[in-house]
């Protein structure tokens, strides 16, 4: 065992001794070593109640022959840092969890992992770091929260929530509903209940074999999610008590090319959050596999989008989604267009993954669309290309409100507190493109979420009559027709940050395009004139970040020179 480097020999009497200070018996030493990495925080609503969580996990560790060792990552929460500059801290949030998984693991030399992740950047965070350490991992997830209802039976969410206060801005809704929104968006622990970032990702790990059937739409503080705990727990003492198996399923057999490609596969089936983009090059990177932003639509143009859940469709949330079959039906039926949508690819928990989903069908073609009635011929993503993203930028094709092709005049913003004051006092008309820079990776640093800005444009009835670019990102919350990751971003002297208020910009989402009308003459002219804004910082580590950080076309990784 790995952990025998800890614990076997005279020359770790020391060693054990500090181990014995946690409790552990002479009988304990022969034992597999489990890191249990939780991301329990009060302040989230998907991880405030996962100290029960971990407590259920460690019991059914100790009562199948291992020895867990619980530890935590840091969270944020995107919602509650949205809007302020709190939320330059979000993105880099994902490499102190990366690093600590690391870092806890490594010193420690743990046989084997149960990670338990939930919301926005931990996922990928937690992921990442489990590939550097390269053990046996599970992951299990704590679970979605049900959707909210208002006293006429409607279903709300957090996305009902943010576009409300466009709503309310524009005189839309009064005091009385605004309240009743927010008092009944969010109900109870859990993910945010739609199709968001960290649904997204806990979807996303099924479709990668390193979760268990149901990771990502049983919903939390449920007699059925505590199941999938005890399961989760069973099956990494079966493997790390198991040389052979302890070797086959190391975190890197199963999360290979293939792996990656089937999350992209499934992502583009079921519309998810453009923030999968970033997190899952990220992933590919610390994986080791080649996969590259001009990849995706190559995926995109072989998958049907056939599940459109919050904010695509504001009545589906991730229980329809249970209810109808779950994620393992989605990929059921993906199966059936073939054109090697899908890979077969080994699981965590022992099978194929066309073993796994063989029995899976759709129990409601309402919520989950057959191959043969998708919402689109192709994928919900796309990665568009121009003189505006020579190296990409991301739409998220499954929210887009209104026309896929679009021309505008911009109205230019240099910082998302810019952009939200502007929308509010009537700066943004129907027809304009809204340009949000310097928020990228670096020029934020760290890549705020607009959401608060999309929201207002949606709120305020604009939704299918403008555009937005950013070489920020957007809350898997955000729909509409908005266009993230433009890279190079404005900071590294993009042409983003060359743009002026009135360019005529040009959106054809089908044909991949974003460009701006402008000659080579007038660019070069421009660019001879250029001077990237950059924002002064007070915190050393955001300014460690932005001197590390690569821009959204690599995943936004740490870099060091």
């Amino acid at each position: 065992m790995r952990s025998d480097e800890i614990k076997q020999g005279f020359s770790r009497v020391p060693h054990r001794s500090l181990l014995r200070a946690t409790g552990l018996k002479d009988e304990d030493f022969d034992k597999p070593f489990i890191g249990v990495a939780n991301s329990f925080i009060e302040i989230i609503p998907g991880h405030f109640f996962l100290n029960k969580v971990s407590e259920l996990i460690k019991e059914e560790i100790r009562a199948n022959g291992c020895i867990p060792f619980e530890f935590n990552t840091i969270g944020v929460d995107d919602g509650i840092a949205m809007g302020h500059d709190g939320m330059l801290y979000s993105l880099p949030s994902r490499e102190i969890i990366a690093n600590s998984i690391e870092t806890v693991m490594n010193a420690h030399k743990l046989d084997a992992m149960i990670a338990i992740p939930n919301c926005d950047k931990i996922v990928p965070g937690m992921i990442m770091g489990a590939l550097r350490v390269n053990v046996p991992t599970v992951f299990v997830s704590g679970g979605p929260m049900a959707a909210g209802h208002l006293k006429d039976g409607t279903p709300i969410d957090l996305a009902t929530a943010f576009e409300a206060v466009g709503q309310f801005s524009a005189g839309e809704i009064d005091e009385a509903k605004l309240t009743e929104i927010e008092c009944n968006a969010c109900p109870s622990g859990g993910s945010c209940s739609g199709m968001f970032t960290a649904n997204s990702m806990n979807t996303l790990m099924e479709a990668m074999g390193i979760a268990l059937p149901g990771n990502g739409t049983i919903l939390a503080l449920t007699p059925e999610r505590g199941e999938l705990y005890r399961k989760a727990a069973r099956r990494i003492c079966e493997i790390a008590k198991d040389n052979i198996k302890s070797e086959k399923f190391k975190l890197r057999n199963i999360l290979n090319q293939n792996a990656v490609y089937n999350a992209f596969a499934v992502d583009m089936a079921m519309g998810g959050s453009s923030n999968t983009v970033l997190h899952m090059l990220a992933i590919a990177k610390e994986a080791g596999v080649d996969f590259n932003l001009s990849d995706i639509n190559s995926v995109s143009k072989k998958v049907s989008h056939i599940a459109k859940i919050s904010p695509s469709l504001a009545t589906v949330h991730m229980e329809d989604i249970n209810r109808a079959g779950g994620v393992s039906a989605v990929m059921h039926e993906m199966k059936k267009r073939g054109d090697g949508i899908l890979f077969d690819n080994l699981t965590i928990t022992g099978e194929m993954l066309y073993e796994r989903i063989k029995d899976a069908k759709i129990i409601d073609t309402s919520i989950i669309h057959t191959i043969d009635n998708p919402y689109s011929q192709v994928g919900g993503l796309a990665i568009l290309y121009g003189n505006l993203a020579d190296q990409g930028a991301v739409i998220k094709t499954a929210g887009i409100i209104g026309d896929r092709v679009f021309t505008g005049t911009a109205v230019c913003f240099n910082s998302q507190d810019e952009a939200i004051k502007g929308i509010i006092h009537g700066k943004v008309k129907a027809g304009n493109v809204v340009v949000i820079r310097y928020e990228g990776p670096k020029g934020g640093p760290g890549m705020q979420e607009m959401l608060s800005p999309t929201s207002l444009i949606m709120g305020m009835g604009l939704g299918d009559k403008v555009a937005l670019i950013t070489d920020g990102r957007f809350s898997g919350a955000t729909r509409g027709a908005s266009i993230g990751h433009v890279s190079p971003e404005a900071a590294e002297g993009g042409l983003i940050g060359l743009l002026q208020d009135g360019d005529e910009i040009h959106i054809d989402v089908d044909r991949y395009i974003l460009e701006v009308k402008l000659t080579d003459e007038e660019i070069a002219r421009r660019k001879a004139l250029f001077k990237p804004l950059i924002k002064p910082l007070e915190s050393s580590w955001l300014r460690q970040y932005r001197a590390l950080v690569t821009n959204a076309s690599n995943g936004a990784i740490l870099v060091a020179e």
